[in-house]
């Protein structure tokens, strides 16, 4: 349990960050949108070339939580679990870890981002959903406490 109160006080911290970076991303237009087009070979036909496209908030979501994740990382190494794990054997499977969690968050805030249209609202509920998850990946895997 302590260790999850600890994991909690340093994802608040990283989540104010995220939504910070987000906010300052989204003010600021500092992320374009994303077209993908499938008009070119194999893909053309398999998807009948369509395009799909990804708002800006999708991208600066992404963004915000992939640099929050840094601190992230530094806090929870050293504060939370206290590891004495070399980073040669727990940053690779933070690595992962945040790519799981990066793209849950994406999937989900898309999701919320579409039907609500608020990308704070979104990004508050993707976050919610994804608490859980990354702290037992963290726990379990990452700083697996003997």
């Amino acid at each position: 349990m302590k260790h999850f109160i600890k994991y909690l006080g340093i994802g608040s911290i990283s989540t104010l960050i995220q939504f910070l970076l987000l906010t300052v991303m989204v003010k600021l237009r500092l992320t374009p949108e994303l077209i993908v087009s499938t008009d070119t070979y194999p893909l053309s036909s398999i998807f009948n070339r369509y395009e799909f496209k990804l708002a800006p908030e999708v991208i600066a979501s992404s963004a915000a939580y992939f640099l929050s994740s840094i601190f992230n990382y530094l806090a929870n190494y050293h504060f939370t679990f206290s590891s004495n794990a070399s980073h040669y054997k727990t940053l690779p499977k933070f690595i992962m870890a945040v790519s799981l969690g990066l793209t849950a968050n994406t999937l989900l805030f898309a999701l919320f981002f579409d039907t609500l249209q608020n990308y704070i609202a979104a990004q508050f509920l993707a976050t919610g959903i994804t608490v859980f998850l990354n702290f037992l990946v963290h726990k379990l895997w990452i700083y697996k406490l003997t």
